[in-house]
């Protein structure tokens, strides 16, 4: 992918972000970050 195609890409994710933290004050964020986090550590649990 090219330097154009990660720029559109970072543009998407900063606005689903923004879009998150206007809408529902980033409560889906903050879920998604804690199931992150138990990724995380049930991966590092089975290795």
């Amino acid at each position: 992918m090219g330097n154009t195609g990660w720029i559109v890409f970072l543009f998407l994710i900063l606005g689903a972000i923004a879009t998150d933290v206007i809408l529902a004050q980033g409560a889906n964020s903050v879920f998604l970050l804690k199931r992150l986090a138990d990724l995380i550590e049930w991966v590092a649990f089975w290795r």
